[in-house]
């Protein structure tokens, strides 16, 4: 008896998984399972080619008795086809409410969420979903009405790794299919499926899109579906030009620095200019960092006129940017200030990559003089231990913070030394707006000021020729 031959969609979806090397024989995955043709047509295929599935099914608790009964329709499929089923249930309402987000986010954020666990729990090695061709056509459409760049016209991939929900593997085996190729697939096979109410509405843009737009698209071109499906394949293959063009230029404007252990990106302007491309540079630099394409756009403009613009601060919800005079500064936001109490000599951690270091040197005499060694290196400060009293302080300059800097004056008398605001100071030396953010003092335990660190000491405690004992503070910094 000759065997079954494999419906031809069966053997579509198979030649695209080779090509694509999505499947794995000896892997074992996940089937996101909504009762919907498009999932119900996956799992079948999937099944039939040899793959290890199991299925999940989550109930968001949105359509009150309709999603008990997609809910049950996926028990009875699973339990036919021998399939486990993995089901969750959840408060998507709750959810969007606690965190800000639209019930769209919400449901996509919980769904997964969800996925990644149970792939590490099961050793999955990745989560099948069904979108189709149609589906990538409708992403474009809405990507172009909503204005995008050269990505969103890319439409669906069919692999994708989102780093921002434990790395969960995402794959779109039937994104070779086209909805009426589902549909005919499961009728030959006479096998139901549920349909989501919500999906039939055109109260939101992508069932406007289905419903309206590309009925009238087809009125136009009958295959308008095929073409803007190859435009969105061959689109797809320039953004892998562009993305490779993108990280060179990236690498050449920018440099990873550091203000006291505050690790921060600078992009050089003039470097910047120079490429290609150098607003979509500066898109590639800050559209990961949460910048929108809005905010690009204004940075980019701000440059033109730099001279009005230094010293501009924007910010995403993690990130600060300041156009600075030749460069622009990124660093996270919500960098704490820096407090510690430093009892005694010794070594002190301040963060991962920076500490200090405290010791007290006796002062030889040599042929009846006193030798005393002042430190010139930016990095380490030389004081006279006998005039400063423990405990000391290492922390972030504060509004009103004043000291005798070193060297800036010749008067011998100390009284008459006029002391200057740290503020000041730093203007002078053209810090920028994140530099005097983070840069720190070392103050004793009267609140005077000993040391700016990294820049001056304060002249008051400096080594004298009567100086007995040194004190010396080092800031080591892996990134010095």
């Amino acid at each position: 008896m000759k065997p079954t031959p494999r419906h031809s969609v069966v053997d579509k979806v198979a030649q695209f998984i080779m090509k694509h090397h999505l499947l794995a024989s000896d892997k074992r995955y996940l089937v996101a399972l909504s009762g919907g043709a498009d999932s119900v047509s996956l799992l079948l295929i999937l099944k039939e080619l040899g793959f290890s599935v199991e299925a999940i099914h989550c109930n968001f608790n949105l359509r009150g008795d309709e999603s008990l009964r997609d809910e049950q329709f996926c028990v009875d499929l699973c339990h036919q086809h021998h399939v486990i089923l993995h089901r969750i249930h959840f408060d998507t309402l709750q959810y969007s409410s606690l965190h800000g987000v639209s019930i769209e986010m919400a449901a996509r954020q919980l769904r997964y969420n969800y996925f990644s666990l149970l792939c590490r729990d099961i050793h999955a090695d990745g989560v099948c979903v069904a979108h189709h061709q149609d589906d990538s056509i409708e992403t474009v459409l809405m990507n172009l009405i909503k204005g995008t760049g050269l990505h969103g016209l890319t439409g669906i991939h069919y692999k994708k790794i989102l780093t921002n929900h434990g790395d969960c593997r995402v794959l779109r085996p039937l994104l070779c299919l086209t909805r009426n190729e589902i549909e005919d697939y499961l009728k030959d096979q006479n096998q139901c499926y549920v349909t989501d109410s919500s999906n039939l509405s055109d109260n939101v843009m992508r069932n406007k899109i289905r419903l309206r737009v590309i009925p009238l698209l087809k009125q136009l071109n009958p295959s308008v579906g095929e073409s803007i499906a190859r435009t969105a394949i061959h689109l797809q293959e320039v953004a892998k030009v562009f993305d490779s063009a993108m990280v060179t230029s990236v690498s050449e404007c920018t440099v990873p620095v550091s203000s006291f252990g505050c690790a921060a990106t600078a992009v050089c302007l003039e470097r910047l200019l120079l490429q290609p491309s150098p607003e979509s540079t500066l898109f590639a630099i800050l559209h990961p960092l949460g910048f929108s394409s809005f905010q690009v756009e204004q940075i980019f403009h701000s440059l033109i006129g730099q001279s009005n613009h230094v010293g501009k601060v924007f910010c995403s919800s993690g990130y600060n940017l300041l156009v600075d005079r030749e460069q622009m500064i990124i660093e996270p936001n919500g960098i704490p200030p820096v407090y510690l109490t430093i009892p005694e000599t010794g070594i002190y951690v301040v963060n991962e990559s920076c500490r200090v270091r405290l010791d007290v040197e006796e002062v030889e005499a040599t042929m009846g003089e006193k030798s005393a060694k002042i430190s010139r290196d930016r990095h380490l400060a030389t004081l006279d231990a006998n005039m400063l009293r423990f405990p000391l302080t290492l922390r972030t300059v504060h509004d009103g913070d004043r000291f005798h800097p070193f060297g800036m004056c010749h008067v011998d008398n100390d009284s008459q030394r006029p002391p200057k605001l740290i503020s000041d100071y730093m203007t002078d030396k053209k810090f920028s707006l994140f530099q005097k953010r983070h840069q720190l003092v070392v103050a004793d335990a009267t609140g005077a000021i000993l040391w700016l660190v990294g820049e001056r000491t304060d002249h008051r405690y400096r080594v004298r020729p009567s100086t007995q004992r040194i004190l010396s503070i080092g800031w080591e910094s892996s990134a010095s």
